[in-house]
């Protein structure tokens, strides 16, 4: 057991040094490195390290194997910018006590709206409207975790991507007749993630690798899933003074991501939890300035949490600059 951990922390490390010197590139399918889940939209996505139950399927599939529950439900609505609906539900089940590790399944829906479709036309404007388009994307995983020892647990999850971006119309110009062209494509990606607990308190390390796959090709053109590595670190620092704390929980997080397509941010969260039953909690985005190589502020985010009787509700609020704000709002159930 002491050799498998120390070989998948190798190869989790060389993964990373070798795609941190990769350079960016184009990549679609951008939904897929959209975070929903209103817990981790509160605290700026920094959930490497967050133990979520089924909930972990979409940031580090290791956190789902310690949960405590038998079977852990959640259901998020994203509505994110540009009218975008972005929809989530997670399960996980826990056999035999967790014996043989936790089973997960995810669903991510994504509606566009409405787009107004044009055809070229030899007129003033140059088109002409042709029909509304109501592209879509979804993605649908199956994810397994398990526990390895007292400290080290991973994870994975295997998605099946699909991609309707509705169709185009354009005159043929060796036919009479319009040539009518549906852009759809399927893809397939894996997500793969680790949780180290050090012993120290409650002191965590984490990694995960996500959308890990081929190319995806519309036509003639091809293009990559957001690949995206986060390492993380995070401790309820109310441990170092537990005394006087009393039940009291501040829980801060910090986690650093790279992306196949836009340069790496800094994520910081923290949780403060008076009660069991409540969380208040909040976000900092920072990014890469491409220039200077320095970090420079981006977002705040805030949100909250009820808790009782197996029953959570999350509430996030990011503010999005000339996007306006981005409300989330999750339910999650366990027994």
């Amino acid at each position: 057991m002491k050799r498998l951990t120390i070989i998948t922390l190798a190869v989790c490390l060389l993964v990373q040094v070798g795609f941190a010197q990769s350079k960016l590139g184009q990549t679609g399918a951008q939904f897929l490195s959209v975070g929903s889940d209103a817990w981790a939209g509160g605290m700026a996505g920094a959930m490497t390290v967050v133990e979520m139950a089924s909930a972990s399927l979409l940031f580090n599939p290791a956190g789902m194997a310690r949960m405590d529950s038998r079977i852990s439900v959640t259901a998020s609505q994203n509505q994110w910018i540009a009218d975008i609906n972005h929809n989530l539900f997670t399960v996980a089940i826990r056999p035999a006590d967790g014996k043989y590790g936790v089973l997960g399944a995810s669903l991510i829906s994504v509606d566009y709206g409405e787009l107004q479709g044009t055809m070229v036309w030899d007129n003033a404007k140059g088109y002409i409207d042709t029909e509304l388009l109501t592209p879509s994307s979804y993605a649908l995983g199956v994810g397994y975790a398990a526990v390895l020892n007292d400290k080290f647990s991973v994870g994975g999850q295997l998605k099946y991507i699909g991609l309707d971006y509705s169709r185009s119309v354009y005159p043929d110009i060796n036919e009479n007749a319009d040539t009518v062209k549906s852009h759809i494509a399927y893809a397939s990606a894996f997500d793969f993630g680790t949780l180290f607990r050090t012993g120290w308190h409650s002191l965590a390390f984490g990694m995960s690798m996500r959308n890990f796959s081929n190319e995806v090709r519309f036509e003639k053109e091809a293009f990559q899933l957001p690949l995206t590595f986060s390492i993380g670190i995070g401790m309820d620092v109310f441990d170092l003074v537990r005394q006087r704390m009393g039940n009291q929980q501040l829980m801060v997080t910090l986690d650093a991501q790279h992306y196949r397509s836009s340069p790496e941010q800094i994520l910081m969260g923290i949780e403060y939890r008076p009660l069991s039953a409540l969380a208040l909690r909040a976000g900092l985005y920072t990014s890469e300035d491409e220039n200077s190589g320095s970090f420079d502020e981006n977002d705040l985010s805030f949100g909250f949490g009820i808790n009782q009787f197996g029953l959570a509700l999350d509430y996030a609020y990011t503010p999005m600059g000339v996007w306006n704000e981005v409300h989330r709002i999750s339910a999650r159930f366990s027994f």
